[in-house]
Parts: C-alpha cells; structure tokens; sequence
C-alpha cells in the first residue's frame, strides 16, 4: 500500500487489497494464541491474590464424548471491525475516452458510516473526491480538493471514523502472530463448518467478485499463460544458492496459481458453466478450455459396453480404462491413460466397476507421479506440463497446461517420440531420446529395446505409451508419464496394467542392491545372511545418519548406476533382445515385488508393533505407506497382519471401508441433481452411520436387489460423466433411484464387494457397529470435500444428520508443486547432527533450512512447520526453553494453516507446547493446552489409541507436579488399562505406564507399590530388550532406590514408635498421680537410692529429656510388689480393680515398648545413615513423607540382639511370676 504509477490492473489488485485489510476474516487466530492471552490476563488479575491450587479443567476427560467435541473444534470468529458502509465499483464505469486521456481508470462509490456518499475517481497516479452526484457525473474534484495517493489515505481524510476503525483493524491484526496474518497459497478445507450458520449479510464487494471473478485468479480477458511462464521459470540460472532461491520462488508461485486457477476451472465444468471445445463429440469425451488450462475427465469405461454388461447375469464382462482420446486429439495432453481393452474375470457389479474405475484412477495418480519425477529429475531442455487432478461432485477432472500449438494444425508431425497406438507404430528421434536417457538414468530406468507392430527394433529409455512432443516454441515435452516405475509383479494381468510399484520403494531397492554389491566386491565369499541384513539395514532409513548415507551413495554410485529396471516388462508390448536378457529385465522386477512383499511390509509391520511408526488416522497411514514404498493396494495385506493389535486392525479396517464408501457415495453424487445435493449426501450418511431401512414399504432390501440396484446405477453413472443432459423426468427417476431408495444393508453391501474386490479385504459384519463412528465420519468428509455442521450428532439415532447440516461439498485437488530439495537436505543434516548431540550446529543448519523455505515457499509450508519444530526440540534441550516456545508456536500456527485443525500434527503441536509451558511451570497453560491435543486425538484416532494413552501419562505428570496426585493416579491407571487392552500386557510402552504408576506412588511415599510396578517394568523391559539395556538397567536402578526408600522408610517409623512409646510412658504417670504416689512412697522405703528415683520420676512428670536407666525399672518393680503386699494385709483392695489392672498392664506394655526402641535404635540409626545419601543421589525427586497404606502399614519389628539386657517386659513377667508362687 504505498504511492505508485498505477494502471487498469494494478488499480484493481490495489482496491482488492484494500477490501481484504478491511476485512478481518483472513484472520488466523490460533487457539494457542487466545489461550496465551488469557494465561496472562489472568495472571495480571490474580497477581495480588497469591497462588491458587491447580484443579482439573473442565473437558480434559478421557471419557469425553467426541460426537459432542465437535463443537468445540473450531475457534469462535473474530468480530468484524466496520470500517466503511459499502465500497463498490461506481455505476459511472468505465471512464469515457475523453476522461480516460486524463488518466482516469476507475470510479469507486464509497458511503461512509456517518451516512455521506461520495464517488471516487482512481487515476493513474491518486484518488480524489470528484463533484458526480447520484445520477450527474461531474469529473471535476470537489471544493475541498481532497485526494491521496492510495485509497486509505483518501478514506481516513473523508470519514473520521473509518479513520478510527482502520486503526482497530490495525490493532488487532498487531496483536496476532505474524504468522497469523500470512496467506495459504494452498490452503487447506474444513470438514467441519460453523455451527449455528452465520448470517450471510448483503456484500456488494463480494457479489461484484463472484462476477469479475468467475473460475480463475484474472479479471475477464487477462488470462494467464501457465505454459511459458512455467517453462520460462525452469530455464532460469540456478548454479548458485542464491539463483535456485530466485527460480525456486518463481515455480512454486506459479504453480500455486495454477493449482488455484484448475481448481476454480474445475468446479466451472463440472457445474456447465464452460462450454466444451467439442460440443459435437459424445459428451463423455468433451474437453474444455478455460484460461489457458486444458480439463478433460477421467472416464471409467465405455458406455455402451457397461450399459450392456452391467447385468445380474453378466458373463465375460469387459470394460475400458478410458482417459479422453477420440481419433483427432489423440495426442493432446488429456491423453494419458491406456487405450486397449481389458478383460476382467466374471466378477459382481461392484467388482466390476471396482476394476474399471480404480484402473482410469490409478492411471490419472501414475500420470501425476511420473510428473513429479521428471519434475525432480530437471533434465536441462526436458519440458513436462503443470498438472493438478481435481475430484468434485464424484467426477475426476485432469487439469494441464497447453503445450503451444497442440490445439492447432496438423499434430502428426509433433510427436517425436513414443506411441499413440498402444506400440503400432513408434516414433523417435535421436535429440530426444538422448534426454530422456538422461532422465532415466536418474530414475532407473533402463535403456532397451521394444518392436513396434511391423516388427521394426525401436530404442527407448521410457515407456512406449509416454509421447515426446515438440511444441510451437521448439521445446520438447514429454507426457503420458504413467509407468515411470516398473510394474508390480504381484499384481500380473491386464486388469491391473497400472499397478507399479512406488518410486520410494525403487530407490530403497536400488540402495540394497547397492550394498549387496559392494559387499561382494569386498568379501566374495561373504554368507547369504549379509543380503537380509544389508536389506533390514537399508529399510531403517530414518535411523541412519546423513553422512553414513552420502558415503554409502558415493561408493556405490558405480553400481547403482547398473541397476536398471525394464518398464516394458510384463506388458503387452513386445520386447526385443535375447531371451537372457528379458529374462534377467524381468526377473529383476520380480526381485523388487519380492523386496516390497518380504521385506518392506513386514519391516513396516514390525515398525507399527513398536511404536516406532504410530499412524493416527487414513492421511497419516496413507503417509506412511507412500514413505515406505508402500502402495494402497496393499492395505488389506497388512491388515490381517496386524489383527492381534486392536488400534492397528480399526485403522487398517476403518481405512479400507472409507475408502470403498468414498466410491460408493461418488456414484451417487455423479447421478444427483444440483437440487439434490444435500439430501443425498445427508441420506448416505444416514445410511452409512446410522440405519435406513428405506423409504419404500419393504423394510429393506436384500443382498441381491441391493446388487442389482448398484449395477443399474453404475450403469447410468457411467452415462453422465460430464452432468446430466436428459430430460428432466428422467434424470428424476434416475437420482430418486440414487439415494431415495438405498439402504444401510444396501450401502454397506456395496462397500463389503468393493473392499473385497480392491483390498481383498472382508469386511466383518461386526465393522457397522464397532467402528468410530466421529473418526470414520471425518476421514470420509475430508476424501469427499464434504462439510457438515459442527454441532452434537447422536450417533445411534438410526439418522442423525439432515440436509441441512450439510453446509458444503468443496473440491480435493492433487497437484504438483514442487519441493525445495536444498532446505530437506539442511533439515536431513540437522537431524544427524541433533542425534550427535551437536546442537550448535544442528541450530544453524534448521535455521538455514528455514530461512530458505521462507524465501521460496514462505512460512506456510509443512517443511516450514518440521524446520520450527526441529529448531523448538533443539532449543529446549540447549535449556532455553522459552526461545523453544517461540518456535513451537510458530509450528503450530503453520499446521493449523496447512493441515487443518485438528490433523495429528497439529495435536502433537499442542502438546509440545504443553511441555514446554510445564518446563517453564506454567502447569494450568499447559493443562488447557493438553486439553485441546486430547481433543484432537479423539477426532482423528477415537480414544483408543497409543498415543492417547501416552497424552495420559504427560497429563498425570503434570498433575503430579501439581501435588494432585488422585488426579495424576485417575490419568495414570487409565493410560495403562489402555497400554495393556492395545498393545499387552508385555509391551514396552505398557512398562512405561508402570515405571510413571512407581513414580507417582514413590512421590506418595507408598514404596510398597512402587516396588511393585517397577519390579513389572523391569521384567518386562528384560523380557523385551534384555538385561543389557539401557533403559532395563535404568529401570533397575529404580528400584533399587525404591528399596532404599523403604528401608528408610521402616527405620524412621521405628524411631518414631520409640519416641511415641517414652511420650505415652510420660502422658500415664500424669494421668495417674495415685500410682506415681505409691511408687514413691515404695522408693522411700527402699533405702538408699531413694534420691535418686523422686528425681528420677519428678524429672518423668516434668518432662525432662533424661535417658531412663534400667536400675530405675527394677526399683520400680519392688516398690510395687510392696505395696500390693500391704494393701492386701490391710484388706484393701487397691490393686485389684479393672483399672489398676489395665494400668498396670498398659505400663508393662509401655516399658517393653521403650526397652524395645531403646535396643534397636541404634543399629537402626546407623543403616539409615549409611543409605541415605545413596538413596538422594539416586532418587533426587523422590519425596519422603509419613503417609503409609495398608500394605506399608504392616511392619515387624525386629527381636533385640542377644548381646543387649533383656527388656522391662520380661521383668515384670518374671516378677508376676515369683508373687504368684508366694501366695
């Protein structure tokens, strides 16, 4: 917003801008953000009041309903801040010519919140007030001759109080993080929408963009064109650091735009606002075009033939993976799937169109992969096409940039490269193809030979259905890039001719092979077991370190560079060379499908048992999977590999049954009218949550209606790919048969037959109702695009949700954006160094990794996020824990942004910060921030789940530094009932929850159960890891200190018993001054030492701290004797009442107590003091306190060592003895 020459378009963009700052609603707060300012609001207010004891939140339960969480998933939204009352283009535009030479470009009407109107003239070089009233335009400015170089310095001198509220926008967007205020390029959609629905307010501004603005980022007639600048940013220098940043920026900025721009593009054609190109073709073959981006759809089969084999009864069925390609625009960039038939087994309906559509599916992702490739390979004079695959309203459309002059003239000449008739007739040319070998090389690719149909040899470095084509501006292009990895030998046939295996899969082999190599080379004779460890060594990718990797890639470039793999093999193209050497190409291919099935996938099982791989939803599995090499397909394999870990089997299930009902509820959205939207959704969902038995007077249907009634409507679905173009009764017939009358037997019939087909998956019956139904419901919405209201859903009402609750059905896009190689090598780097421990250097590789992301992508990235939490773990463990507060924050504000709210790694943000705040002792900040990580674990993963439990145990913890230890306890025993129902009794991370129980109690002084749980913790550490661990040894010292502590423990409480012994003896002569009388009467009369005894007991009553000597009790003992001996010659019975005799037994009692302590104190004062400095060293946190339970209570006293005088008791026994025998 600065003072500038301006002209027609940057006018516009200017009053854009203008409009979006007034607005508050690209607005970002984080709820981290809101929270932080309470934090300290509250702490401004109670700072006079001291310390107040931390109590638990409230919805920091574990037992917390997530249908009722929904609401409180989104933030509230910030109030708007009315600055103006409306702004809108003037109905005098567009300037008349005469004006037009004065510079005039635009006229503005603004009216003001004090009620005035004013029509604003936008020049070429100011804005100002011109005299035009309501219906008389007058160019001349008014009186007061107001004018400005930009429009808000115009508006704040026309109307004080836009002033005012310009600068609370300001205000409030100042206070927000910087981040917050910072735009997605790419941002990512909601499954879940405001709940009550705001009111949609009347917006001039708004309504006048819905019209300027229509399925693009350009005004009307100021289209784009994404080719050359795409192809231009690649050719720019990038042999320095400094030039990869400038042409980094340049394509991920124009790549962003196009993704945007194919986007609105798609959503246009799938709606029928653009016209075809072709009109006069069949509809299902209409290709568009629309500023300067190619749209054809990705069509399941022919029409005519699924039409025709749809049926119960069907026999040889057969159908097409078809992309667009009709005789004339057979080289154009939509055609980018195969041509040939396939012929699939007699299969059902379902699997039937499992087949056909997931192969036209598979071929559009392939296609989108191999750009990407090629895209990473950056083979100089290399071209490929910027591309995006957009899904909406059930329809698949692939979106490209033109290659100059394909949609004019004669295209035979073009191609040079490649086969537009499955491998008839091959076209090459010697320029080309020494480009792409080049990029072959770099994707392992070999170069071989193939005949064409007349049996002429052809050399290829790629696939036979890729094309190379010159374009109008002499550069080459190459496309169709669906087989740039070689096929999957465990998926042979033509029914699976697009199933390859996954470019990370091939760079993990290659690096085995690699190694098998050079260990033969080194040690020829080298057993057979170095292969399976060299493959297990290379599977841990993520444990090696960067150097270790680089040397390894550096002694073997040589070797990897021979390993090559055939694309052609296992296809229906005929290959050339010798039998060998087919077969070699071949079985190499086969050793990869090998690699995948017997080492990958039980490495990655292994992975998902320990925990090392924790998954929480389908976006972070699917994640995963691709990580590892690991294509989709292959889900109902590993499910059935991990069945005896329950959370792992409801992922694996969950995913594979969402993933079947996502293609279920696009044939229905293919069939629904614009009308019907909403209800059908709504209805499906009814169908797949809850329970429909339908609308007619059947209560259901069964299994094999509900067949027939899904082939009838995948038959008619492949008849409107584009949109429906019948007649209006019957596209009424054919959506009421779409949604009105299915089923939830029906709907989850169709799902069993899909998974079954694609998964080979059975899904049990039992899966209906065990499933989660909050995590299944999100992951299906955000596959579709669906949003729902964010209001409590009772989940087993048989509908739960209404048309109404469906608030949108936005598009799922995939693209190809490219990556910033240079900041995830830096990030690779720090890694190893932060391992290493070197922390100063791990530091300033992540901020170097940081800087460059914000140079080329900006700070909304999701590397951008992993560079922030890197630089927050460093931080924190170099003990500036507030510096790793700043970058978590900043993490967390970009995982909002990028992944959504309540993604897993958005969850592990806040709980990260939750940690940090506790490091700082913010403990209730940190509460509230555990709160929200609950929160979002329970939507993505439900409430069982490991990393649930492991939030428990950072939650009990935090509570337990709190000193509120039932709370701590409640979380604790929760985490492990979970630990032990997920993952057994016997797994690590149950030992943990045991070791964090051995803490809690050993905090409580209950070293009994201390003992107790670390004894398990132990065991089963050694049982898992073995004695030699670190962490069993670790768990040894534990409870070698709680054993300590028990010793103390027992010492003190008889230190204690025989300080409380000698009070009680004291507390009995005072309530008894009879007795102590009689006693000295007896002392007097027993001669000499008579002295001694009165001061003795005078010293006893008065509280003298003089040690009692054993003459003193003998004394004692005489003198009562005597005395009972006189009362009895008197005939007095002094001494024989109840409570003489309960006296006397109570100080007999009393004495042996003391003679007791008095013998054993010593030896045990002596062993507390010889541990207790060994017990602080080892268990510095561990609190000492005199709480003991039932268990601890129970503590025998140890007998007097025989080298000590016998105890006061045993007198007073022998005493009672020798009276008894007298009388």
């Amino acid at each position: 917003m600065v003072a500038a020459i301006y002209d027609e378009r940057s006018i516009r963009s200017h009053l854009r801008r203008v409009r979006e700052l007034l607005s508050l609603s690209t607005l970002h707060v984080s709820l981290s953000t809101s929270l932080t300012l309470q934090q300290e609001s509250a702490q401004g207010k109670s700072a006079d009041s001291g310390k107040s004891p931390i109590q638990e939140l409230d919805g920091l339960n574990f037992m917390e309903d997530s249908a009722g969480a929904l609401t409180n998933l989104l933030a509230s939204t910030p109030a708007e801040i009315k600055c103006v009352e409306s702004m809108v283009f003037s109905s005098f535009n567009p300037p008349p010519t005469y004006r037009r030479l004065h510079g005039d470009l635009i006229y503005i009407d603004v009216a003001t919140l004090e009620g005035n109107k004013y029509c604003i003239t936008g020049s070429s070089k100011s804005f100002y007030v011109n005299s035009s009233n309501k219906n008389i335009f007058d160019s001349k400015p008014t009186k007061q001759g107001l004018e400005a170089s930009t429009l808000v310095g115009l508006l704040q001198k026309i109307s004080a109080k836009f002033k005012k509220g310009f600068r609370e926008v300001l205000d409030r967007r100042a206070s927000a993080h910087p981040f917050e205020n910072v735009q997605s390029l790419l941002p990512v959609t909601s499954w879940l929408g405001a709940y009550p629905v705001p009111e949609h307010r009347r917006d001039a501004a708004r309504a006048e963009d819905s019209v300027v603005l229509s399925y693009g980022t350009e005004l009307i007639g100021m289209q784009r064109d994404w080719n050359e600048e795409l192809q231009s940013c690649r050719e720019f220098p990038h042999g320095n650091p400094q030039e990869r940043i400038l042409r980094g920026r340049a394509l991920y900025k124009v790549t962003c735009d196009f993704v945007d721009a194919a986007v609105k593009g798609a959503v246009g054609v799938i709606n029928r606002c653009i016209p075809p190109i072709n009109p006069t073709d069949p509809e299902c073959f209409h290709m568009y075009v629309h500023n300067n981006i190619f749209f054809s759809f990705a069509v399941d089969s022919d029409y005519e033939d699924i039409s025709k084999d749809h049926k119960p009864d069907c026999q040889n069925g057969s159908s097409r993976s078809t992309k667009v390609s009709s005789p004339d625009v057979i080289t154009k960039p939509d055609a980018n799937h195969g041509k040939s038939a396939e012929v699939v087994d007699s299969k059902s309906e379902e699997a039937q169109l499992a087949d056909s559509e997931q192969a036209t599916y598979a071929s559009a992702n392939n296609d989108l992969k191999g750009t990407k490739a090629y895209q990473e390979a950056d083979v100089s004079g290399l071209h490929n096409l910027a591309m995006a695959i957009v899904d909406y309203r059930g329809h698949r459309v692939v979106a490209q940039s033109i290659i100059p002059g394909i949609l004019q003239g004669d295209k035979s000449d073009s191609l040079l490269y490649g086969s537009v008739d499955n491998g008839k007739k091959i076209s090459w040319n010697e320029t080309f193809h020494s480009k792409v070998v080049e990029a072959a090389k770099q994707l392992h690719l070999k170069e071989h030979v193939v005949l064409d149909g007349s049996g002429n040899p052809i050399k290829l470095a790629a696939t036979v259905e890729c094309k190379g084509i010159v374009g109008s501006d002499d550069r080459h292009y190459i496309l169709d890039l669906m087989r740039v990895t070689p096929r999957d030998s465990n998926y042979i046939g033509q029914e699976h001719r697009f199933c390859v295996l996954r470019p990370e899969l091939i760079a993990s082999f290659v690096e085995v092979e690699s190694i098998k190599q050079s260990l033969k080379q080194k040690v020829p004779d080298a057993p057979v077991a170095s292969t399976s460890d060299a493959k297990a060594t290379s599977v841990e990718g993520d444990d090696k370190s960067e150097e270790s990797s680089v040397h390894t890639h550096e002694e073997n470039d040589n070797s990897s560079s021979e390993i090559l793999f055939n694309p052609n093999v296992f296809t229906e193209y005929k290959l050339a060379g010798s039998a060998e050497e087919i077969a070699a190409d071949e079985e190499l291919v086969k050793r990869a499908g090998t690699y995948l099935v017997d080492i990958v996938i039980p490495k990655f099982v292994q992975d998902l048992c320990s925990l090392d791989i924790s998954p929480m939803d389908g976006q972070t599995l699917t994640d995963a999977l691709h990580l590892h090499g690991i294509n989709i397909r292959y889900l109902g394999k590993i499910a059935g590999m991990v069945k005896h870990l329950p959370h792992l089997w409801d992922l694996f299930s969950t995913e594979i049954i969402v993933r079947s009902a996502k293609h279920v509820i696009k044939d229905i959205l293919r069939q629904s009218l614009d009308h019907d939207i909403a209800p059908a959704i709504a209805h499906f969902l009814n169908c797949f949550v809850g329970k429909v038995l339908g609308a007619s007077t059947k209560s259901s249907l069964s299994n094999a209606q509900s067949k027939t009634l899904k082939g009838h409507e995948n038959s008619q679905t492949q008849k409107s790919t584009k949109g429906p173009k019948l007649s209006h009764a019957a596209v009424s017939r054919k959506s009421l048969s779409t949604y009105s009358h299915l089923t939830s037997d029906g709907i989850w019939f169709s799902i069993k037959e899909f998974a079954k087909s694609k998964y080979q998956f059975e899904v049990p019956d039992e899966a209906r109702l065990s499933a989660k139904r909050v995590a299944v419901l999100r992951n299906l919405c955000r596959k579709v695009g669906i949003t729902i209201a964010a209001r409590k859903y009772d989940m087993d009402a048989s509908s739960p949700f209404e048309a109404s609750d469906m608030l949108n059905l936005q598009p799922v896009v995939k693209h190809s954006v490219p990556t910033c190689t240079d900041a995830k090598n830096l990030m690779e780097a720090g890694k190893v160094r932060m391992a290493e421990g070197t922390l100063n250097e791990a530091y300033a590789l992540f901020s170097e990794a940081f800087s460059l992301l914000q140079q080329i992508t900006g700070p909304m990235h999701k590397d951008a996020a992993n560079c922030c939490r890197y630089l927050a773990m460093v931080l924190y463990h170099a003990g500036d824990t507030a510096g790793a507060i700043v970058q978590q924050h900043r993490e967390l504000i970009i995982n909002e942004r990028c992944l959504g709210l309540d993604h897993p790694d958005t969850a592990h943000s806040y709980g990260n910060m939750a940690l940090f705040y506790h490091g700082l002792n913010q403990t209730e900040l940190a509460l509230r921030h555990m709160s929200r990580t609950l929160l979002l674990l329970s939507l993505a993963s439900g409430p069982d789940h490991p990393d649930v439990a492991a939030t428990l145990i950072n939650v009990a913890m935090m509570y337990q530094d709190a000193s509120n230890m039932n709370t701590a306890l409640r979380y604790l025993q929760e985490a492990l009932m979970k630990n032990e129902r997920l993952l057994g009794p016997d797994h690590v991370q149950t030992a943990v929850c045991y070791h964090a129980l051995a803490i809690a109690f050993s905090c409580m002084s209950l070293y009994k159960l201390s003992i107790q749980h670390e004894k398990k913790t132990y065991d089963i550490l050694v049982k898992q890891l073995g004695e030699n661990d670190s962490r069993t040894k670790d768990s040894e010292n534990w409870l070698n200190t709680f054993k300590l502590r028990e010793e103390q423990v027992n010492a003190q409480k008889q230190k204690d018993q025989g300080a409380n012994a000698s009070d009680n003896a004291v507390k009995f002569l005072k309530a008894n001054p009879a007795f102590l009388q009689a006693m000295k009467a007896a002392a007097l009369q027993s001669g000499d030492r008579s002295a001694n005894v009165n001061r003795s007991l005078n010293a006893a009553v008065v509280g003298e701290g003089v040690p009692r000597l054993r003459g003193v009790d003998e004394r004692a003992a005489r003198a009562t004797a005597e005395a009972r001996k006189k009362a009895v010659a008197r005939g007095l019975n002094v001494r024989n009442g109840p409570a003489a005799n309960h006296a006397s037994d109570e100080l007999a009692q009393i004495l042996k107590l003391i003679n007791t302590a008095s013998g054993s104190s010593t030896s045990a004062s002596a062993k507390t003091e010889e541990s207790a400095s060994e017990g602080q060293a080892t268990n510095g946190s561990v609190q000492n306190g005199a709480a003991t339970d039932a268990k601890s209570a129970d503590i025998n006293v140890p007998p007097a060592p025989a080298n000590q005088p016998v105890g006061l008791g045993a007198t007073l026994e022998l005493k009672k003895q020798k009276s008894k025998q007298k009388s």
